[in-house]
C-alpha cells in the first residue's frame, strides 16, 4: 500500500486534543505497541532501503497480543511510503526469518498510541513513546494511482497547520 506520511512532535498535546474536540473529533482508546525494527546490511537513515518491524500490539488488557511483520520503505525523491502489513502467528520464528535473511536489530520502540480516523484512508495517529516526556502527531494517508504527492502532502501539511502545529519531523521514530 502507498502512503503519504507526515510526523509532528507536538508542543502541547492538550492544546492540539482540544482544537480537534473542538470540532467534534476525537481519538479512541489508547492502545500499546512495541517495535522491533530491522534493517539490511548497508542501511542509511533517509535513505531507500526497507525495513522490517516486527511488532506486538495490544489493544486492551484482556486480549491477547497480536503480532505483525510490517515492510516499510521509504521511496525518499518521491515522498512515498510503502508499507505492508502481515499478521503473523509466531514472533520468535519470524523473527529469526528476519535475521537469517541478513537484517539486523536496529532499534525498538514502544508507545502508547490512540487513533482519530479521518475518513477516506486518513488517519491520525497520536503518539507517546515509552521513556520520552514527548508527544507525535502522525498523519498518515493511502495514495491512489490518481493522487499526486505533492498535493496530498500539502493536504496534510495545511491539516497540522491549521491545528497550530508546525515542528515537523522526517526521522523514524528509532532513529530519534
Amino acid at each position: 500500500m502507498k502512503r503519504v506520511i507526515l510526523k509532528c512532535k507536538l508542543e502541547d498535546r492538550d492544546r492540539f486534543e482540544n482544537k480537534l474536540s473542538d470540532i467534534d473529533m476525537d481519538f479512541g482508546a489508547i492502545y500499546w505497541q512495541h517495535d522491533r525494527v530491522y534493517v539490511p546490511r548497508g542501511y542509511k537513515p533517509q535513505s531507500n532501503f526497507p525495513r522490517l518491524v516486527m511488532r506486538t500490539e495490544l489493544k486492551a488488557i484482556d486480549d491477547k497480543p497480536q503480532y505483525y511483520l510490517i515492510l516499510r520503505r521509504h521511496i525518499e525523491d518521491s515522498g512515498i511510503d510503502i508499507i505492508e502489513k502481515t499478521p503473523v502467528s509466531d514472533y520468535a520464528a519470524m523473527a529469526n526469518i528476519i535475521l537469517q535473511l541478513g537484517f539486523r536489530q536496529a532499534g525498538e520502540v514502544s508507545r502508547r498510541r490512540q487513533d482519530l480516523d479521518m475518513g477516506e484512508g486518513t488517519i491520525i495517529h497520536l503518539d507517546e513513546l515509552d521513556g520520552r516526556d514527548e508527544t507525535y502527531a502522525k498523519i498518515e494517508t493511502n495514495l491512489t494511482d490518481t493522487d499526486s504527492v505533492e498535493a496530498v502532502r500539502s493536504d496534510l501539511t495545511k491539516t497540522f497547520e491549521t491545528l497550530d502545529e508546525h515542528n515537523f519531523i522526517n526521522s523514524a521514530y528509532f532513529e530519534i
